[in-house]
């Protein structure tokens, strides 16, 4: 089976789903490559359509064990015929709970195929310098991971004669889905005096939640939590406040120190 165009989906606020799914991109070098960004909120819009002829490389970040629920609509929303796709999540060092199987399950109700899986690490968005979690990941050997996987994919691909199905990939997970896609309502970015109202968060934030024209005013009912406001601040004045994150950034650190390695299924 010959792949021409590979479209390569993802959700990714702070750069570590992106970077993990162009790397499989690599592996699998394609004859195209059509990239769909769906981390901000005008990218939502517009439903995806593929054929039989396409690749489809999704990848998430896993929110509380789930697929984050912002991205769920536009999921859904996918017409496909038959497509081969690649499933791909990333979690913080925790644990990604049923999150793969959960995407695997999205994508085949929209008519695709998952031939492949796998749960990569990612810094966590709770992480900063004092109080790390997978920090620097994806880092260059999960990078390398990440092409290798690729490769594998092209090859299971090629192996396949035309006119016969692609199997199916084993998606580990259970169902009913263990984690809670509902996020915590909680105002914990702390603003300092260095804000200059540059602009720069509310540009990143994927779901509008912070104001233009005051970045101090940030709507804690959509706040999904990604922190990618605190990750490009220019001048590193947004942090966490003490409350519930903090305490639930710190557990993370405690419980998880162990590097953990990336998962990969065919």
């Amino acid at each position: 089976m010959q792949i021409d165009t590979a479209k390569l989906v993802y959700f990714s606020p702070t750069g570590t789903t992106q970077k993990v799914v162009r790397a499989i991109a690599r592996g699998l070098n394609p004859g195209s490559i059509e990239e769909i960004d769906i981390t901000k909120p005008a990218a939502r819009v517009r439903p995806l359509q593929t054929s039989e002829d396409d690749l489809l490389i999704i990848g998430v970040p896993v929110y509380v064990g789930r697929v984050p629920a912002i991205v769920l609509p536009w999921l859904k929303a996918i017409r496909a015929q038959n497509t081969p796709a690649v499933c791909v999540v990333l979690y913080g060092n925790r644990t990604y709970e049923d999150t793969l199987l959960e995407l695997r399950n999205l994508v085949t109700q929209c008519g695709c195929r998952a031939v492949a899986g796998a749960a990569f690490l990612g810094e966590h968005s709770f992480s900063d310098a004092g109080t790390p979690i997978a920090a620097g990941r994806p880092d260059a050997g999960d990078l390398r991971r990440a092409e290798e996987f690729g490769q594998k994919i092209r090859e299971q691909l090629r192996s396949v004669s035309p006119g016969s199905p692609v199997p199916e990939a084993a998606i580990p997970g259970q169902y009913p889905y263990r984690g809670d896609s509902r996020l915590w309502t909680e105002d914990f970015i702390e603003v300092s005096d260095a804000c200059t109202q540059c602009g720069s968060c509310a540009g990143q934030c994927p779901v509008g939640a912070i104001d233009a024209e005051d970045s101090k005013k940030i709507d804690a009912k959509l706040c999904v939590s990604c922190c990618a406001c605190i990750r490009y601040c220019p001048e590193h004045a947004r942090s966490i406040k003490p409350g519930r994150v903090k305490d639930a950034q710190l557990r993370l650190h405690t419980l998880y120190p162990d590097r953990k390695e990336p998962e990969c299924f065919f």
